[in-house]
């Protein structure tokens, strides 16, 4: 348990757990952006073209509302409301392109900056350095 403690202090003082609560609340409000473009302008460009009302309210219903003498709803209607689904499956996909084009272009430029790093050619070592190295030479011969 103690060497559970000591990683976890160590993952927590590194500065990982700001970088990621900054990923999550990013992460939460690029949500609450695709949910509303997929269900304010996505959904119901895609009921007009389908010529339907509108995906939310797609469901198959199990078992209907029952209304009481009074005429309240005594019993709640049973239904699989898989429009609601399609909607979410939607939001999946928009989100999961984004993030794959997010990660595709940072890879992209860390191989740039890892290439232009290799590129760089070595520093001309100083004087001392090439008369350290002839001297440490000199001495693995003999």
């Amino acid at each position: 348990m103690g060497k559970f403690i000591q990683d976890f202090k160590e993952f927590a003082l590194k500065g990982n757990v700001i970088d990621m609560a900054v990923g999550v609340i990013v992460g939460g409000a690029f949500g609450k952006i695709v949910s509303s473009l997929v269900n304010d302008i996505i959904m119901p460009l895609v009921s007009v073209i389908t010529g339907g009302d509108g995906y939310k309210n797609l469901k198959w219903v199990i078992t209907p509302a029952l209304a009481g003498a009074d005429g309240t709803v005594a019993v709640e209607e049973v239904a699989v409301n898989y429009g609601l689904f399609i909607q979410n499956v939607v939001d999946f996909f928009i989100v999961a392109l984004c993030i794959f084009v997010a990660l595709r272009y940072t890879v992209k430029f860390m191989r740039k900056e890892k290439k232009v790093e290799e590129a760089a050619p070595a520093p001309e070592p100083s004087p001392e350095v090439k008369l350290l190295t002839e001297i440490r030479d000199e001495l693995r011969k003999k």
